[in-house]
Order: structure tokens, then sequence, then C-alpha cells
């Protein structure tokens, strides 16, 4: 969430950021700046009264002492009429913050002066590609069929017990699954990150502090808490718990940085996907996502994110897949993210990219609504997060599987064969 205070200060960067991002609601900025003076002027009001109030309350003390009885109850039926006042005030003042902060949530992050304008993906920058790219040639066949005929995904299987979009992994395929996950996490954790075992469920309260709500409530899937009658939210990624670890947190600035990863399953709707694009292991309901997360000093955050970026690169090299690196234009970055880079491996059956991961700096757009803080020089101000898939599961597969076949079988690259123990699926 943006502060206010920024859009009073930075107005024209504001309306120039968010024109980046195709944002059409301009008039938000201003609304959001006039109701916090509405508010500010409330506040001042209901300070001012609260300290006469409070300074005929001491006065009345001293009335009594001196038997200036009718002075005193004068003075008590004034603050009678100051508490009606402060109340009427009160109620005022939550009415503007309630205002306020319904605006700011429908306010996206400000794209980074290196982001560009543009509309949608087909406006964002190729930064890096690892290979020239070319089908495998007649005879290729897609990831889906390669599952099928070496018995590793049933997805009709997943229909039958859950609906489509939740495959079923089976012998050498689970395990092949069961490799990435570990090879990820040991990737990360040699990198400095901290694993994690997060909840896969979140309330309401770390859905707005990472920006899935308000903005995604129809991305995910809710259940109801018959405890507490509160709505719980299935995790559309390991993102919003580790990065809700640190709700509500001050931290000293010798604890900084924070770096953590974590892996889980992912829930996602994706309501409206159909058609070929989305066949196979393209975009599922439920599948596997190895995170990373850092909370970081401001002034280091586009540095690590440059770090984070070449750590994916890395993992990919490992994994010998062709890849590309995509900075996001403005239209095309996340709601809560002020620069995003996207890798992408190339699909050889399917000849086309598939996106595998993205790397994110929302500098201090979460940590706003988290109030994750840290103090320097004796005062206290927001760090910046940054979080990136290391990575996400069915893509990786879907490529593994499709580049790698060959007349004897799918050949496995040598790092992820030794922690699956077979280097060939035939």
């Amino acid at each position: 969430m943006l502060q206010v205070n920024f859009l009073r200060d930075n107005k024209e960067r504001v309306l120039e950021g968010l024109k980046k991002r195709q944002f059409r609601n301009l008039e938000l900025v201003d609304q959001a700046i006039a109701t916090d003076d509405e508010r500010r002027k409330i506040q001042f009001e209901l300070d001012s009264q609260l300290s006469e109030s409070n300074k005929i309350s001491k006065e009345i003390g001293l009335l009594m002492k001196e038997g200036k009885r009718e002075e005193a109850e004068s003075a008590k039926s004034k603050t009678a009429q100051l508490k009606e006042s402060t109340s009427e005030l009160k109620s005022q003042l939550d009415v503007r913050e309630k205002e306020l902060i319904n605006i700011l949530y429908q306010l996206p992050n400000i794209p980074h002066e290196q982001v560009k304008s543009g509309a949608s993906a087909d406006d964002n920058e190729i930064i890096y590609q690892s290979h020239d790219v070319e089908g495998l040639g007649e005879g290729a066949i897609p990831h889906w069929e390669l599952a099928k005929k070496y018995n590793l995904i049933d997805f009709e299987l997943g229909v039958k017990i859950a609906g489509a979009g939740f495959p079923v992994y089976l012998g050498k395929g689970a395990r092949l699954q069961r490799a990435l996950v570990q090879y990820f996490l040991d990737k990360n954790v040699e990198k400095g990150y901290m694993e994690v075992n997060p909840p896969h469920v979140i309330n309401e309260a770390s859905g707005y502090g990472t920006g899935q709500l308000p903005d995604k409530e129809g991305q995910m899937y809710e259940i109801a808490n018959n405890t507490t009658s509160e709505t719980l939210f299935l995790i559309p990624t390991a993102e919003v718990p580790v990065t809700n670890l640190y709700r509500d947190v001050l931290f000293e600035e010798k604890d900084l940085p924070v770096k953590n990863t974590a892996f889980s399953q992912c829930y996602r709707r994706e309501a409206g996907s159909y058609g070929a694009h989305v066949r196979g292991l393209n975009r599922l309901h439920q599948f596997e996502k190895v995170e990373i997360v850092r909370i970081e000093k401001p002034e280091n955050s586009y540095a690590v994110l440059e770090e984070m970026v070449e750590h994916i690169k890395e993992i990919l090299s490992d994994l010998e897949l062709p890849y590309r690196v995509l900075r996001l234009c403005g239209g095309d970055t996340g709601f809560a993210s002020a620069m995003t880079y996207d890798f992408e491996v190339w699909s050889a059956a399917q000849e086309k990219w598939l996106e595998v991961s993205s790397v994110s700096n929302f500098e201090t757009f979460q940590a706003n609504r988290l109030k994750c803080r840290y103090k320097t020089d004796g005062k206290s101000q927001l760090v910046h997060t940054l979080n990136g898939s290391a990575m996400a599961l069915p893509r990786i597969m879907a490529a593994l599987l499709e580049n790698n076949q060959t007349e004897d079988g799918i050949k496995l690259p040598k790092k992820i064969a030794e922690y699956a123990r077979f280097d060939v699926i035939n």
C-alpha cells in the first residue's frame, strides 16, 4: 500500500507511474489526498478538544479544593459537552480513516523508473536469452502425451478425485517431482536462505498484508473456519505466509537482511482458464513451488533483486533448459510490485515459452501493509520486501520432459539425475 504522504509529496511521479501501468482511476490519488486532509482536520480538532477537556478536569479538582463548588459544577458541565463532541469527532475520524484505507487499497504500486510503459506481455523487454531455440522436429510430442506414455502423471484420475487442474503424479513422475523440490531447496539454502515450513492456510489479515486482498479474492480458494467464523484462504504461493511471518515486526538494523526459502503446495482458482494453451501442466489449480523471500534495507533492495535474478539463472543453467529473462512492462507488472523479472523456459514440443519464475521487488508496498519496519539511527522506517520462485514445478517438469525426449526415453540433466537416482525415463 502506498503511503498517503508519498502521494502528497510526489503526486506527479505517482500519476506518471500509474499511467505506465495503464491504470485508469487516476482520480483516486486526489481522493486519497483530500480524504487525508479531512482526516487531519478532524484529528486536529479532536486533539484540541481532548487537550481542553484534560485542562478543565484538572481545574475542577482545584476549584473543589478551594470550595468553589458552583464554578466546579459549571466546569463539569463543559467537560460533559466536550465528551459528547469528542465522541462524535472520534466517530467521524474512524469513518475517514476507513475511507482512506479503502482508497489506498485500490492503488497499485508505482513502477520503478526502469520499467517501461506498456499494456500487456507483448510490451515486455527481453533482457537475456541463454540459447537460440528451435523445435524438436517431426515426431516430438507434448508433455501430457509423454506423461501418459511413461505413466508419470494421470490427469484423468485427478479429475475423478478433485476436478480438472489437480493432476496425480505416479512412479518416476512423483520421484522426479520430489527430486526437483529437494534440489531447489538445497540450492537456496546454499545461498544463505533459511528454510521454513509455513501453513498452507492464511487469514484475511495475511491476505491484505501481501496484497492478495482485496485485489485477488477471485483467484484464491476460500474455506470456512468453524471455530471463529473467520474466512480463511488456501495459499496461492508460499510468499504469502512467509512474508507475513514479519507482520508487525520491528527489526534491529543488525538483524537485516532476512532470507527465507519455503516449499509448499499452491492453490489457485484460475477462473476462466480454458483452451489448448492450458493443457497438461501449463496451468493448474494445485501445484508445487519453492519460494525465496527477502526482507532488506531500502538502499540494498535493487542490488539484491539482481542477485536473485542471477541465482535463478544459475538454477536454470543446472537444469540445462533454454531460458530467457524478461523485465515486465508497467501493464504486466503485478499490483504490488515495483519491478518484476519473469523467467521463461522453452517448451520444444509445444514450441513456445513457458513462465516458470517471477522475481519481484515490492519496495515498501507490502511493508506498509504489514507494518514491518527496522530501527536505524534511533528512528524506524519501512523495510523493502522481495520474493521469487525458485522454482515453480509444473512448467519446469513440462519442459524437462519435452526437451529431453529421445527415441530411447527421457534423459534427465545430470544434476537432477543425482537427486532422482535415475537418469532416464523409459
